[in-house]
């Protein structure tokens, strides 16, 4: 059985609670907050440990050029 609020002709399960809030309106929080980052494929996890790493060598080139 599904849901009441699945019922609505504008529910669109993909919008979380914070995307379907009026302009203007503010959040708490714990709704603004993102709540975890998903790297499930092998591809994203690589591109995200690339980034971390060039951000530190970044980091460290900049420093060192001083």
């Amino acid at each position: 059985m599904r849901n009441d609020a699945c019922q609505e002709a504008d529910y669109d399960p993909r919008k979380s609670d914070a995307t379907r809030t009026a302009p203007g309106a503010t959040l708490p929080a714990e709704k603004a907050r993102g709540d975890e980052i998903i790297l499930n494929t092998p591809l994203k996890r690589g591109l995200f440990v690339a980034g971390l790493a060039g951000a530190v060598a970044l980091a460290l080139i900049l420093s060192f050029a001083r």
